[in-house]
């Protein structure tokens, strides 16, 4: 148990989430600075050498549903370490790299593939359950670790390759992975596993400083034991896979092909590149604010914040077509890094909102896969329209239509409807206690009244009043509504 007025160990497990996304994923991205020693060294082609990474990512989007189902049976300490000891051992390895294989099997399948492990669903599984009121905002802390290692690691490792070479590049970044690896024995999977309970809130004859039941909208809904074949018949399941696909379309389809865009209309190279780097630092900012704001204004609301952004950032990539101005391209920034990339803080609470139970880290793991196919198609579909017309107008235009789709979809899904956010709970409280008191309702009472009176002014369920404003029926052949044994 947690004594009252310690640190809430929830902020320990958001740091140790930091610094392993500031470091795991910045191992992974620093592929690109590997790549051109490879290609002197080897004078392998071009496709073949970058192939590598591609399938690396193949293999980690396949493994991300076995991840989910590993995070809820082991949790994130043995996972991270089985994580650590697989990318450092590639890592490693790639030292005695001499043919197109050893790099497939190294830097492709055992880094890039391992590197799920570190990366944004593994901490996604686990890092929800330990907030409630501040769930956005904790993950939009803990996700801003990777803007931050790239601003300070890839720089630094660029000058190591180029002062000692690829080989002692790779030495390092092992030794940081096995470190890590060390480092996330410290990390938990639930509050509940130390005696501690979801934002610290005390526990016991206390009063609580938050009631969990107070933010259930649909208590029917709410009170399924989830598991993913529940999961999967739903409409909902599949409106946020919808969302996660058209987002990760949007967001890799810039990634890939920002630099390049840049440079047909005319920048320089090093402006490209500073415009890409530019973007990542501002992404601290917005992973932040937006995940703040996540937890006052509502999942659906941040997250089409999200998506407006890419919207207004592809949006100054097609007027630079006609006119490259940099003012623009500040725009086509602070538009991808400050809302763009608030994507990610919102990414894990949606589903967790809906799904949240002992089996989410199974259902967003798989939910993950459909992320993993718009990171795929975003860039390729991107490339090919390139192709076939000659420029990227068309296929900006495709990006912007997905990011207003996933938008539409993640309000089809309707976080909101099964748990409203403690701001948006916040902004209720004065007029539930208004009705608490015209119902004569007392101390002792009054977190039934609060149940029955905020879920009946969203239009949800208590259980004791009914409601016809489901947006969805609950499934109903094998569930068990309540506790499972």
């Amino acid at each position: 148990m947690i004594s009252r007025g310690s640190l809430f160990y929830g902020w320990i497990v958001v740091a140790l989430a930091f610094v392993t996304m500031g470091i795991g994923v910045t191992v992974t991205r620093a592929f690109s600075l590997l790549f051109p020693s490879l290609l002197d060294e080897f004078g392998w082609a071009f496709g073949l050498t970058a192939g590598a990474f591609s399938v690396g990512t193949l293999v980690s989007t396949i493994a991300a549903p076995f991840l989910g189902r590993l995070m809820d049976r082991h949790g994130p300490r043995r996972v991270m370490l089985l994580g650590a000891m697989v990318v450092g051992s590639g890592l490693l390895l790639a030292e005695f790299m001499a043919t197109p294989g050893h790099l497939y099997l190294t830097l492709g399948l055992l880094v890039s593939g391992g590197s799920v492990a570190f990366g944004y669903t593994a901490h996604a599984l686990f890092l929800p359950n330990w907030f409630v009121r501040r769930r956005g905002l904790a993950m939009g802390l803990a996700f801003s670790g990777v803007g931050v290692g790239s601003i300070v690691l890839l720089p630094w490792m660029e000058r190591v390759v180029l002062a000692a070479g690829w080989r002692a590049a790779c030495l390092v970044m092992a030794l940081l992975v096995f470190a890590l690896g060390l480092l996330n024995l410290l990390q938990r999977l639930r509050p509940e596993d130390i005696g501690s309970t979801p934002d610290g809130d005390a526990t016991g004859d206390a009063r609580p400083t938050f009631d969990p039941r107070a933010s259930i909208v649909d208590a029917a809904w709410a009170s399924v034991d989830w598991t993913l074949r529940r999961g999967v018949v739903t409409a909902r399941f599949w409106w946020i896979a919808l969302g996660f696909l058209t987002s990760s379309f949007a967001w890799y389809g810039m990634q890939v092909h920002q630099t390049q865009y840049l440079i047909e209309v005319g920048f320089l190279p090093a402006t490209a590149a500073w415009a890409l780097g530019l973007v990542a630092f501002a992404g601290i900012a917005g992973q932040i604010t937006v995940g703040y704001l996540s937890d006052r204004i509502g999942r659906e609301w941040a997250w089409s914040v999200g998506s407006a952004g890419f919207v207004f950032s592809y949006a100054a990539l097609l007027l630079m077509h006609a006119q490259p101005m940099v003012g623009w391209l500040y725009v086509m920034i602070a538009a991808q890094g400050l809302l763009g990339y608030g994507l990610t803080a919102v990414y894990g609470t949606i589903p967790a909102e809906i799904f949240q139970g002992r089996h989410y880290g199974t259902i967003f793991g798989t939910l993950s896969v459909a992320s993993g196919v718009g990171a795929a198609l975003g860039p390729w579909v991107t490339g090919v329209l390139h192709d076939r017309t000659g420029d990227y107008v068309s296929a900006f235009w495709v990006a912007m239509g997905c990011s207003v789709l996933s938008a539409v979809a993640i309000w089809r899904a309707g976080p909101r409807r099964v748990r409203v956010v403690a701001g948006r709970l916040r902004q209720g409280e004065n007029r539930v206690a208004s009705e608490h008191r015209q119902l004569g309702t007392n101390g002792k009472h009054s977190i039934a009244a609060y149940d029955a009176v905020q879920l009946r002014s969203e239009g949800g369920n208590d259980g004791r009043t009914p409601s016809d404003n489901h947006t969805e029926e609950v499934p109903k052949a094998g569930v068990r509504i309540g506790r499972s044994s």
